[in-house]
């Protein structure tokens, strides 16, 4: 919001307001408040598995359980999707909304494609009587990494949607502040996969 001066002979300038908004701004700040807040989560999450990762109840192990060719593979496709992602970001800069739309539709298979080998991996390891009930370890596994693959679901469901918006609405202001916010939550979900993997897993066959 701003203000226009309006001034008279021997006085002081007077101000009134002219009803300009800034939009972006307030949607780039309360986004950010929100991504602060989920690194809130995650790091409640990462903290709580810290405590409860090593209390195997005389059961299985990361060591026994986790397949780290498997999950560097995982690990590939969302750091690929990021990079996709970005070229994304630079064919809407430059206007060209079909380039954008194809590096979005690779970046949602990339999604698609982690997602599945996490479903993979989840039903494997509860088909080998590793759920999350087994023991204390395996519950704040399934827990992080699973609210992890929440975030992912979303936002595919987010870029599919914004897919559909950009095809009919074309370049809108209003989309490339969307299409903005989604890449800094796509990304966000990288640095924390990359956290996850460390921490989780390399760690946990180590």
């Amino acid at each position: 919001m701003s203000a226009t001066p309006l001034t008279a002979t021997g006085s002081a300038p007077v101000f009134y307001d002219n009803g300009e908004h800034h939009p972006e701004q307030s949607t780039m700040l309360g986004f950010w408040m929100y991504l602060m807040s989920d690194c809130l989560v995650f790091a409640v999450l990462f903290a709580t598995y810290a405590v409860l990762g090593r209390s195997y109840a005389a059961g299985p192990s990361g060591a026994d359980l986790f397949e780290l060719p498997l999950v560097a593979v995982n690990t590939g496709l969302l750091l690929l999707s990021s990079i996709t992602y970005g070229f994304a970001m630079i064919a809407m800069q430059h206007g060209k909304e079909k380039h954008l739309l194809s590096w979005l539709a690779v970046t949602g298979l990339f999604g698609l494609g982690f997602l599945s080998i996490e479903l993979f991996e989840f039903t494997h390891l509860i088909h080998e009587g590793a759920g999350p009930q087994r023991s204390a370890f395996l519950s704040s596994f399934f827990t992080l990494v699973g609210t992890h693959g929440l975030h992912v679901t979303f936002g595919c469901i987010w870029l599919v949607t914004l897919m559909l918006q950009v095809a009919r609405f074309g370049l809108t202001r209003e989309n490339k502040r969307r299409l903005v916010c989604l890449s800094m939550f796509w990304h966000f979900l990288d640095v924390v996969w990359i956290g996850v993997f460390t921490f989780v897993y390399l760690m946990g066959v180590l």
